[in-house]
Formats: C-alpha cells, structure tokens, sequence
C-alpha cells in the first residue's frame, strides 16, 4: 500500500473510531528534517504520530518487538518505518534514520525508549539528543494523551479521547567542544522536560520535580499572566 493511501485509511479509522485533536500545530514546520519526540504509553501512540499535521511524509523508528504483531508490523512495512532492536546497539537503524532526516522527512521517536506500564514518564534516553545532533535537525516535542487502553475502546466503538500536544521547537542543537555526555544530558532533559510540562500533573513521572520542568511552567504561567492582563 502507497504511504499516501495508508494514510488516508488510518486517518479514516482514527475519524471514525476515536477522538483525537492536535494541539500546538503551529509549532511543527513544515519542511527540512525534524525528530518529533513523543512520549509513549500505547500502541495506539503510532498512527498518531502518523497523522501529524502538515508532515505527509512522517515516519518513524520502531522497535523491533512489534514485528511480533501482524498488523502493526504490516502498518510500519506499509508506511516505511524504521525497525530499531532495542537489545543491541543498532547502528544500521541509526544510519537510516539519519539519512530519513537528512533526506527532510518528519521522524517519530519515544526518548523513553519503551513503552511506559504505569502511564508515568520514564527517564529519557540520550539516543535521541545524539540523532539530533548527528543529523543537525530541531527536536519538536510532542505530549500524547488518552492512548491508554484506547485499542480496546476503539475496536468497541467507545471513541477514546486522544489528543497530541506539540510544543515550541527545540533549534538543531550544536556540539561543543568538552563535555559531550554533560551536553547530551542536558539537551535530553530539555526533550523531556517540555514534553512533561504538556502532560497533566501527576503524569509527569521520572520529571515531575525536575528543576528545568518548574522552570518551564513558571515562564509559562508568567506568560499566561502577561496576556490576561
């Protein structure tokens, strides 16, 4: 099936059977490279990440694990995603992303690296800050909501409520000189952190107390203030 037909088929099925909003669509650009960074709570979370606004061309990396399941694997055949073995450094899944994003495509990455079990944000992981890095392309980051258990409502006709958040654009990122694992955290936290200022209190999980989060919700606030007044 052509990328364009599957997409219209899952854009379908997510009209029909679900709920699901885009938030922040101003924030995506629309064309040259980008890593659209999500967090992940279901399998649902892919054709959502699929049908992102102004990326026709939107792919992603995925682990391995779902090739296990014949739909899904059979989704990300048809729409060219990447298989990524998580259990091994896997430099090939590495190069082809790197050559997706410098070929301008859209591309789908949990920094979790796994699916969360308890629908608490995990730790992030520094693969994606190293992606883009390699590939000089901004980080756009991306809160997914209502996923959760929403396979099931949906193939009974309950509607879940999904709705994606996109955040402002994180600029290519640039590595300096010195201490690259310091940088490289840094930049990961920044990932997580707005991702975690878009998912409701008490979701926020590994970064509910992080300093950069406080931060970025204050300057929110501030900013929510300014405008009301």
């Amino acid at each position: 099936m052509k990328a364009n037909n599957l997409r219209n088929l899952i854009n379908w099925l997510m009209k029909h059977l679900t709920n699901t909003h885009f938030e922040g669509v101003e924030n995506i650009p629309t064309d040259g490279g980008l890593l659209v960074a999500t967090n992940h709570l279901s399998r649902m979370d892919i054709p959502v990440l699929f049908l992102i606004p102004n990326r026709p061309e939107m792919t992603a990396l995925v682990t391995t694990k779902y090739l296990k399941h014949p739909l899904i694997r059979w989704f990300i055949v048809s729409a060219k995603g990447i298989w990524l073995d998580r259990d091994t450094a896997d430099f090939g899944a590495f190069r082809s992303a790197v050559q997706a994003l410098e070929q301008g495509k859209a591309l789908g990455i949990s920094p979790e690296g796994t699916r969360s079990k308890t629908g608490l944000l995990q730790e992030g992981k520094p693969g994606t800050a190293l992606l883009a890095l390699r590939a000089h392309v901004p980080i756009i980051p991306v809160a997914i909501t209502g996923t959760q258990g929403s396979f099931k409502k949906a193939i009974t006709f309950q509607r879940p409520s999904i709705t994606a958040s996109f955040g402002p654009v994180i600029s290519a990122p640039i590595l300096e000189r010195g201490n690259r694992e310091a940088q490289l955290q840094s930049l990961t936290d920044e990932i997580m952190c707005q991702i975690a200022s878009m998912l409701p209190k008490g979701t926020r999980g590994f970064y509910e107390n992080h300093p950069r989060l406080l931060e970025i919700l204050a300057q929110r606030e501030l900013t929510t203030k300014a405008s009301a007044a």
